[in-house]
């Protein structure tokens, strides 16, 4: 079987290599990839938003299974354009992929099928924005409407912060389009955990829970980024919990979908908040989650490609993960989430232990080295009976890059992970 993953980051890296795990695959295409992708997989020159190019690639390679990784092509209409070409296509379609595409459409739909989640107001008039917020008061939250790569939301401790990003959003541009309008929504207190879903109509097939860490700095200090690191499972997050979130959340939202006449068929994505009221929806994506994607897939025992041919088949996977624990830190370019150098080398990938390398913003040279290419660079997971022993690994890996001052990383990826 060929398969072709469209992306060029670390979830499709890690969808990369579960691939290769599959006695059914013969052969792995990614475009546009990146360098560490590039020994496990053949790259393809083509964007992952150049449409037509990839429907006309897989149609002459005949590619027996797509899998789209990232949301900007999903929004675009990937899906479609690959289903009316006749090709197999694993994701949403643009108007499914919707749901993570605007949050504003989001937010009312919650609100219209009575999902869990924070009170909220649109708008994208400036005045009325800062109106509302001195009126609401803060700790408050404000969240450009469309795709901002893990960066259009600003958790605001004061009523100026929150002046200030709706200033950078609706009159500076900060985002361009996808800040035209702002979500601001009212602060939630408790503990964050995704919880992923494989979904073909009203089915809903849950995966385990996982954390991501998104503040740029250790003790969740700093400004958003996509991701600093992530674990799973999540012991702190209940069996009623994820109950309640399946059953609360996930199945109304394909439900719901249906009835909007946007059928959803992909990985669901819930980004939900432990409140005292139960779990809350923060956001949906319209696919797997960076870099949360690093740490659940080496725990899936199931062959990704079989699940994808049993969920779309409307047959149930089966989903069975590992008793263990995963856990990953990202390397991150110094600057990042705001201004970084790229072409910077990276010292020696080789293993030497336990822990396992996923690329993310990489390039590779002639002479066969890596060197930085985003913000995002690498992440670097292990899997261990506890999270002890994963931790060991990863940071004795990490060790490498200390004597650079291009990279940093957070060291206490899952160390408040309870035990």
């Amino acid at each position: 079987m060929k398969v072709l993953v469209i992306g060029s980051g670390g979830r499709e890296h890690i969808i990369v290599k579960k691939l290769k795990e599959s006695e059914r695959v013969t052969e792995i295409f990614v475009a546009p990839g990146n360098g560490g992708i590039e020994k496990d997989a053949t790259c393809v020159a083509i964007k992952d938003d150049q449409i037509d190019q990839l429907v006309t690639y897989a149609l002459e390679k005949g590619i027996d299974w797509t899998i789209v990784g990232p949301e900007v092509p999903l929004t675009k209409g990937v899906v479609n354009a690959f289903r009316k070409a006749d090709l197999k296509v694993f994701g949403p379609t643009e108007e499914a992929a919707i749901i993570e595409g605007s949050k504003d459409f989001a937010k009312s739909f919650m609100k219209k099928y009575d999902i869990p989640t924070a009170g909220y107001e649109t708008f994208s008039d400036v005045e009325k924005a800062k109106a509302y917020i001195k009126e609401q008061g803060a700790p408050i939250v404000v969240k450009a409407d469309g795709l901002a790569a893990g960066k259009g939301v600003v958790v605001a401790e004061t009523v100026e912060q929150a002046l200030e990003a709706v200033e950078n959003m609706l009159t500076d541009n900060q985002f361009g389009d996808a800040g035209s309008r702002v979500v601001i929504e009212e602060f939630l207190d408790g503990k964050e955990f995704s919880l992923f879903a494989f979904v073909e109509g009203e089915n809903v097939y849950p995966m385990i829970p996982a954390r991501d860490h998104k503040r740029a700095y250790d003790n969740d200090q700093g400004p958003n980024t996509g991701g600093m690191g992530a674990y799973a499972p999540v012991p702190d997050v209940t069996e009623d919990e994820i109950n309640f979130t399946i059953e609360k959340i996930l199945k109304p939202v394909a439900k719901g979908m249906i009835a909007e006449g946007r059928t959803y068929t992909g990985v669901l994505y819930g980004g939900l908040i432990q409140t005292t009221e139960g779990p809350k929806v923060i956001e949906f994506n319209a696919r797997f989650g960076d870099p949360e994607t690093q740490v659940v897939l080496p725990l899936l025992e199931n062959d990704l490609i079989q699940v994808i041919e049993d969920v779309t088949s409307g047959r149930d996977p089966q989903l069975s993960f590992k008793d263990a624990y995963a856990i990953g830190t990202v390397v991150a370019s110094k600057g990042y989430p705001g201004a970084y150098e790229k072409g910077v080398e990276l010292p020696a990938l080789d293993s030497g232990n336990q822990a396992y390398v996923i690329h993310a913003g990489t390039a590779r040279t002639a002479d066969d080295t890596f060197v930085s290419n985003g913000g995002r660079v690498l992440l670097v997971g292990a899997v261990a009976d506890t999270p002890d022993k994963a931790q060991a690994e990863i940071y004795q890996y990490l060790t490498r890059f200390d004597e650079s001052d291009a990279f940093f990383y957070r060291k206490d990826i899952g160390f408040k992970l309870d035990k």
